[in-house]
């Protein structure tokens, strides 16, 4: 029986909800599908950011970057997106859509070649609802199984941190708190009254507190050229809260409870993984940028295998954490952004890829996912402000060894707000 009709299948009730920033059947395992971070900036060069230092956009997915910037700037960005995704397997298709905020941001200066950044985005999202029937030989012909799996909720992170620039170097650091609600439900029900129908569920309440540490090397090259180094290291996160663990039968109209118990996360230690990045760029001034980055992050030991509400559930299928790996390349172009007389000439064009491998494994397989990125930033009024656009064209899995493939569609938009602060006005 293939993979994910065996976890009740694919079945066809993917529908529009806007509550979510993807929906997808693999957010069943663990905390749900890793969001990729970044604001529609970095989404569009395929997620790159590590080694990046542009003054003109908010990067903090290394928290060394903040610190490039005008000395008195107040910078904010707010990015959203739109999904659109098809799933196939076994024959079957369905599709669904969402809308939703990705990232807020801001940032403003401290002391001369220092800034303070915060904001918040999501950090998971779990979000799946499928269901498949089916006649077991041993029961009565007219007494049909269904079973049905709903999932929703995920992880925020908010994030506050600084960075400093001393000479070639640039340092940061990030506080990271974060929060969120999960629900998983399980249903194993008969048309017949006279069959017990089964409930299964979890509901978890958690909450951690991180933290990542940035840093970026910059020297200028031959020929104007500039070279980035950049690293960064996000340290693993002891998960506080509580999961209330349920199962109850139903006949008719008489509700049996068999299991009610709610369990603290901190006695379970679980984690979320540390995650190492290093990434490497070669700018020209103002006229384009190339980065690429890579990615690792070991979930084996953080302890969502076995935990209940992180593992299998009530399904069959075997969860197993295991170490995720990522790449990304992203290229920038700008004809000339000063230009006064094509407004194109202004704009900022950019394209990436991306290739992340999950961090599980789904009855054994790995869950690889990979895509291509363009982009374009608008130049509005004056300064930095500016439009970012972003289409992701993605796919996840395989409909190879029973699994589910997703094909998707990103549209990101970024609000790009630029600002100068305690500027003394100048008198005659």
């Amino acid at each position: 029986m293939p993979l994910f009709m065996a976890l009740f299948g694919l079945g066809a009730k993917a529908t529009d909800d806007n509550a979510h920033n993807a929906f997808s059947p693999y957010s069943i395992f663990g905390v749900g599908n890793i969001v990729k971070q970044g604001s529609a900036y970095n989404r569009s060069m395929g997620g790159v950011g590590i080694a990046s230092r542009n003054k003109g956009y908010i990067n903090f997915l290394n928290p060394a970057a903040v610190a490039s910037r005008d000395t008195l700037s107040f910078m904010a960005d707010i990015s959203v997106n739109l999904n659109g995704t098809s799933f196939s397997q076994s024959g079957r298709k369905t599709f669904n859509n969402n809308f939703n905020i990705s990232s807020i941001a801001f940032s403003f200066p401290i002391y001369r070649k220092s800034a303070f950044l915060v904001g918040i985005t999501p950090f998971s999202d779990v979000a799946f609802d499928f269901s498949s029937r089916e006649k077991n030989a041993h029961l009565a012909e007219t007494n049909i199984i269904t079973r049905a799996a709903h999932g929703d909720g995920g992880i925020y992170q908010i994030m506050g941190g600084a960075g400093l620039t001393l000479g070639k170097w640039s340092l940061g650091a990030q506080a990271l708190y974060y929060f969120g609600k999960i629900d998983k439900k399980y249903t194993y029900s008969f048309t017949s009254s006279s069959s017990n129908s089964l409930y299964t569920g979890y509901t978890m309440n958690l909450n951690g507190v991180s933290a990542k540490l940035g840093v970026q090397y910059e020297t200028t090259l031959s020929n104007g050229l500039t070279f980035t180094a950049g690293v960064t290291h996000r340290f693993p996160t002891r998960l506080h809260g509580e999961v209330r663990d349920y199962q109850y039968a139903v006949m008719s109209s008489v509700t049996d409870t068999l299991r009610n118990d709610t369990l603290s996360l901190a006695a379970s230690k679980v984690k979320l993984a540390s995650e190492t990045g290093i990434g490497i760029s070669i700018r020209k001034g103002d006229k384009w940028m190339v980065e690429v980055d890579y990615l690792f992050s070991s979930w084996k030991n953080t302890g969502i295998g076995k935990a209940a509400g992180f593992a299998n559930g009530n399904s069959n299928t075997v969860f197993t954490p295991s170490v995720s790996h990522s790449i990304r390349a992203g290229v920038e172009y700008t004809p000339n952004k000063n230009d006064i007389r094509y407004y194109l000439r202004r704009c900022a064009y950019r394209a990436g890829f991306y290739f992340d491998k999950a961090y599980y494994k789904a009855g054994g397989h790995s869950v690889n996912t990979m895509g291509l990125t363009i982009g374009m930033t608008l130049p509005i009024f004056r300064l930095n402000n500016g439009l970012t656009l972003g289409l992701d064209l993605g796919q996840r899995g395989t409909t190879s060894d029973g699994l589910v493939r997703e094909r998707y569609v990103t549209f990101s938009v970024g609000f790009n707000i630029h600002d100068i602060w305690f500027k003394q006005p100048q008198y005659e």
